[in-house]
């Protein structure tokens, strides 16, 4: 464990890292009773720190602070760890490890703003909610080139060793941020390429090239917020939930320098000035694509974010005419939700209720507007070999105009990922790479959506994968080097989900031949026939 003085080389970050000398050494001191100390559960606070009073018929009874009794199972008391092992950085070196004692020592270690965390391999964060003096070019000196268990448990450490790994073992590596909606996998995700931007830095020097209007490394670091501004949205578990998943390779030459990096999905001018050239108004109410949900966020300023993205659209070397097509697309999906239709009378055909809207939205898109409404009111579809008109009621034109107007965006979306892989790569020799991985986390909401179902299906496979590498394959290994050791069943609990949603005739399998032929499931039920 390193002194105070060693410290000194993470700066004021210091206090955020890693308990002081002297915290280290009263807590060693502290008297403390390992033959009464346990954790009871409790329902309302889960668990409570106690003296134990006794046991009995596979009962146990333990006094908690104030005086107050509980008489549970034998089960439900945990042994406590001595007082040196509050606030531990890594939790697989307790004496008990259990439920109670990790969720202790990260509360503990979370109150006193140290959210990071070892647990054996993996890197535990806790979500601060705040920003935290602990990512700065200081602190980023301090991990450079150390070992981890020569520094305290920081993001920072574990990009520095996937590096070390990657130049010693000449092996590309990964890097897993998984956890739920809101825990801060894509701010983690923005500390690593900020690492590897700041330490691999091409010869010391700015790398530029013709295209671009930003070094290579102030590029891949600009292209998170036009990437967030247009693929992350509020939701009641974050205010800026991502809503794609995004694999980052950061690319290094042969001696370590960054040579490029690339970007996988799986999804200021004067801003009156702007509004005005969009057809917008200042009011977002006036626009319903844009005003469902909360319009407003405490934790994010508006005007300040969008001159970051527009920033970061200059950075990373898009046209001024690339960059007016961005927002024009932008103001015509907007417009998409105010579009308006009517029954005709007699008919249960749908036709246009004004043609404002559309004449703004074909404006904005650079298309005919009675062209687009005759497509949308009476869409062409392939009948056999022939294309056939068909008629639309008013719900079905709203459905083509929503799945438009999505279409659109995600399409728009998807081109802005190519341009800026187009713009990061500077055609210098790429030997390994560096891959990060930030998907949409689990999400639990009210209400859940097929987005939800699709979400949390991807991150439990990603789940079942990590338990099987991580726990199955390591206690595998032990066993081959004989190694003394009970095996713990980590479990495929939610395998038999998995095969149901993905299997053929599975969930996703009914839902897709449901699109392509509605209503033939429900009509083979009614007839009493197995698809």
């Amino acid at each position: 464990m390193s002194t105070d003085a060693e410290m000194e080389c993470f700066g004021p970050a210091a206090i955020y890292l890693r308990k002081s000398e002297k915290e280290r050494i009263e807590a060693q001191n502290t008297p403390f009773d390992a033959k009464s100390a346990y954790y009871v559960t409790e329902p309302t606070e889960m668990y409570l720190k106690g003296k134990l009073l006794k046991k009995e018929g596979g009962k146990a009874t333990v006094e908690v602070q104030g005086g107050k009794s509980f008489t549970v199972k034998e089960d439900d008391i945990f042994p406590m760890n001595p007082p040196k092992y509050d606030k531990i950085e890594d939790m697989a070196m307790m004496t008990h490890l259990s439920e109670p004692s990790v969720l202790y020592n990260l509360k503990e270690r979370y109150a006193a703003w140290m959210i990071y965390t070892y647990s054996g391999l993996f890197c535990v964060t806790v979500n601060p909610y705040k920003w935290l003096p602990v990512y700065d070019s200081v602190v980023v000196s301090g991990y450079r080139g150390k070992k981890r268990i020569e520094a305290p448990p920081h993001i920072f450490s574990i990009s520095d060793n996937a590096y070390q790994f990657m130049l010693q073992d000449r092996e590309n590596q990964s890097i897993l941020i998984t956890g739920e909606s809101g825990a801060g996998k894509t701010v983690n995700t923005k500390r690593v390429i900020q690492y590897f931007a700041t330490i691999a830095v091409a010869g010391g020097k700015k790398m530029e090239t013709g295209k671009m209007q930003g070094s290579l490394e102030d590029q891949i670091i600009a292209a998170n917020p036009l990437l967030e501004a247009y693929g992350n949205a509020k939701t009641v578990r974050n205010d800026n939930s991502s809503r794609f998943g995004k694999f980052i390779r950061i690319h290094f030459g042969s001696t370590g320098k960054l040579a490029s990096a690339d970007i996988e999905t799986c999804k200021l001018p004067e801003l009156p000035h702007l509004l005005s050239a969009l057809l917008i108004t200042t009011n977002p109410y006036d626009f319903p694509m844009v005003s469902h949900g909360e319009i407003t966020v405490k934790s994010i300023n508006d005007v300040e974010e969008f001159i970051a993205t527009d920033t970061a659209i200059d950075i990373l070397g898009f046209t001024a005419e690339e960059k007016i097509s961005i927002y024009k697309l932008t103001g015509a999906v907007i417009h998409h939700g105010n579009m308006k239709f009517k029954q005709k009378q007699r008919e249960e055909q749908a036709e246009p209720d004004g043609n404002e809207e559309a004449d703004k939205i074909a404006y904005l898109m650079g298309l005919n507007s009675a062209d687009m409404l005759k497509a949308l009111c009476y869409p062409r579809v392939k009948v056999g070999n022939e294309m056939v008109v068909k008629g639309q009621t008013v719900p079905q034109v709203h459905n083509s105009v929503s799945a438009l107007s999505k279409s659109v965006y995600e399409k728009m979306f998807l081109w802005m990922v190519v341009r800026i892989n187009e713009m990061l790569d500077t055609k210098q020799p790429r030997n390994f790479f560096i891959g990060v991985l930030d998907i949409a986390g689990f999400e639990i909401f009210d209400y859940n959506s097929l987005e939800q179902l699709c979400i949390n299906f991807t991150n439990e496979k990603l789940q079942q994968f990590f338990n099987h590498h991580m726990f199955v394959l390591e206690q595998e290994e032990y066993k081959k080097e004989g190694i003394e050791w009970e095996f713990i069943d980590f479990g495929m609990d939610l395998a038999a989900c998995i095969e149901l949603i993905e299997k053929p005739m599975g969930i996703f399998s009914i839902l897709e031949e449901e699109c392509i032929r509605p209503g033939l499931h429900i009509a083979a039920e009614q007839c009493g026939v197995l698809i």
